[in-house]
């Protein structure tokens, strides 16, 4: 479990926005023999490390892979002990969130889920939504391919009612519809496993980020890992085209 203290050097470079792909609980759980709620419930304590060692070290936005719109497809079971954290993490967590004025946002869909998770995530947004610190983003029932989708038909709508000469359609246009407008540009984006693929996440935000993929399971990613990742993320070379 990520229980590592929170680093007190910040990095010459620091990442404005990181997202995290939060990949591994599964394994850690069978890894120990354990139930597979039981490594969820180890990540949600890795989420509490990692959001608090972000900011401590400055980081402005913080975006982490809660829940797909592809999750649906796992068991009604692991569903319902996912929804039941997700509770357990906005009760437990809400007051520090308020107290250490983060901005709580969430990216997706999240009005399927049951009604009492949504009154919830609801509350947790409006007592947060005058702070002006840090945000923390959560993507819950998200997808990237469904957030183009809606961009391009609310572009759509606007030309064909007039209200919008499609010619003037450009890159800024389409960035103005997706979820994550309101956000600094996406600079780092960390997937945890091992595995290698971007899952539908942020497709269009990643374009120009740095992307680094770890061994390390989710739960064991703790603040040493975060201050690891973004050390690397200040070696490398942005060029964005460019020589």
């Amino acid at each position: 479990m990520a229980t590592a203290a929170i680093p007190q050097a910040v990095p010459a470079v620091l990442p404005r926005h990181v997202a995290i792909i939060m990949d591994g609980n599964g394994r850690w759980a069978a890894a120990r023999r354990l139930p597979r709620a039981m490594g969820h419930r180890a990540g949600v304590e890795a989420v509490r490390t990692v959001t608090r060692a972000a900011r401590a070290m400055g980081i402005e936005a913080l975006t982490l892979y809660a829940f797909s719109s592809e999750n649906w497809r796992r068991p009604a079971e692991e569903i319902g002990g996912l929804m039941k954290l997700l509770k357990l993490f906005i009760r437990n967590d809400l007051a520090e969130l308020v107290r250490e004025d983060v901005r709580l946002r969430v990216l997706g869909d999240y009005r399927r889920f049951p009604e009492d998770v949504v009154a919830l995530i609801d509350d947790a947004l409006t007592r947060t939504a005058g702070n002006r610190g840090p945000i923390l983003a959560i993507a819950l029932n998200y997808g990237a391919q469904a957030e183009l989708v809606a961009a391009a038909q609310s572009l759509a709508a606007r030309a064909a009612d007039g209200s919008l000469d499609p010619t003037t359609i450009d890159a800024e246009a389409i960035e103005a519809q997706l979820e994550t407008h309101d956000l600094p540009p996406l600079d780092l984006l960390i997937r945890t496993s091992g595995e290698q693929r971007l899952s539908n996440f942020l497709l269009w935000q990643a374009a120009y980020a740095e992307l680094l993929f770890v061994d390390t399971l989710w739960p064991d990613f703790g603040a040493e890992a975060l201050a690891s990742a973004v050390d690397a993320f200040g070696r490398r070379q942005r060029r964005y085209g460019g020589l």
